[in-house]
């Protein structure tokens, strides 16, 4: 018996269902490889996480959320890794690059600056953060229904997760949840305010 896979979409054309869910589904898989590999070499992989304020750890915001910390803290990740990843590849592939570059980036730099001294953060929690904002806002910036209706069955499910916020363990980094969040803010506004703009200046025929 021969298993076809799913069919990744062609230029121009969006993700269907069964294949988002195998993108996030090899992405999330390659999380647990690497995390397996941390394990057997005795965490060799968790000097790439992010140190705060040494210009030499600053290519290594986009390798922390890679990585992390034991297999707790990856489960804990992957259901909301696996799930808003792909609800946000079904929109489009050019949302899911932008909202993953935007909240990685804006995560690493808040964990480089605010981080405590002789910390080391690792984690996708700061990406989860980010795409969850990024589905929560959207929706304000387009005015599309469609979107704040996923807003709010988004948030009826993970909203409560957005307490990670705030300092509230010495071993959980708000500073990355904060950054993420506000990474996946401005990835809505950047994707979605230009869409909005030329409705409300389309013609009229």
């Amino acid at each position: 018996m021969r298993i076809e896979l799913p069919a990744l979409p062609r230029r121009g054309e969006r993700f269907t269902l069964p294949a988002a869910a195998l993108v996030m589904g090899v992405l999330l898989a390659f999380l647990w490889a690497l995390e397996l590999v941390d394990t057997v070499t005795g965490s060799a992989l968790e000097q790439f996480g992010v140190s705060p304020r040494d210009p030499a750890e600053l290519p290594q915001i986009y390798t922390a959320p890679l990585l992390h910390d034991d297999w707790g803290h990856l489960i804990g990740n992957s259901a909301p890794f696996f799930l808003l990843g792909t609800v946000i590849l079904l929109s489009s592939l050019k949302r899911w690059v932008v909202s993953t570059f935007t909240a990685v980036t804006a995560s690493g730099a808040t964990v480089w600056l605010l981080s405590p001294p002789d910390s080391v953060t690792i984690g996708a929690s700061g990406l989860v953060f980010g795409w969850l904002t990024y589905l929560l806002s959207r929706g304000l910036f387009s005015r599309d229904a469609r979107q704040i209706l996923l807003a709010v069955a988004v948030f009826a499910v993970y909203g409560g997760i957005l307490w990670g916020v705030l300092p509230t363990s010495a071993h959980v980094s708000w500073q990355g949840h904060l950054g993420g969040a506000a990474g996946g803010v401005l990835a809505a506004w950047l994707l979605h305010r230009t869409a909005e703009r030329r409705r409300r200046t389309a013609p009229v025929r």
